[in-house]
Order: C-alpha cells, then structure tokens, then sequence
C-alpha cells in the first residue's frame, strides 16, 4: 500500500487516481481498499488512497457496486 501511496502522491491529480475520470486504477483500488478496512487494517496513513476512495464512494457506479448493496451480501 506504501507503493500506491507513493504513486498516487507523484503522478495523481484531480479526485480520482490519475486525473478528473475514474480509470481501472480507480477500479482496482477501492475494493483493495475496501478489504484492508474490513479486515482491520489501518490505512489513516495512506491520506491519498483514502480520498481517492471516499471520493469513489460518491460515485453512483462505485455507490452500487459496494459489497453491502449486493443481494447475497452477509453481514
């Protein structure tokens, strides 16, 4: 995750990963990130990752692809 970090901080810009549009990057960031959390990984120290997923989150193909809003999902 440091990588990404170190990633997202030099080449990123705008709200997404890498710009003003979500891009596969963003795709495959936010159920990474979304796992980590639920298994109780502290990320606070990944500011950038953090934001590009918050952000993700106000997206309404991202808002319905969440694991919670999936009919099988298990609690």
């Amino acid at each position: 995750m440091a990588s990404v970090e170190r990633l997202l901080k030099h080449y990123g810009h705008g709200p997404w990963c890498f710009g003003d549009a979500p891009t596969l990057a963003d795709v495959v960031l936010v159920p990474q990130v979304a796992n980590a959390l639920r298994m109780g990984c502290p990320l606070e120290r990944f500011e950038r990752a953090m934001a590009v997923c918050a952000h993700a989150s106000t997206h309404p193909a991202f808002a319905q692809a969440a694991p919670a809003r999936q009919p099988d999902y298990a609690t």
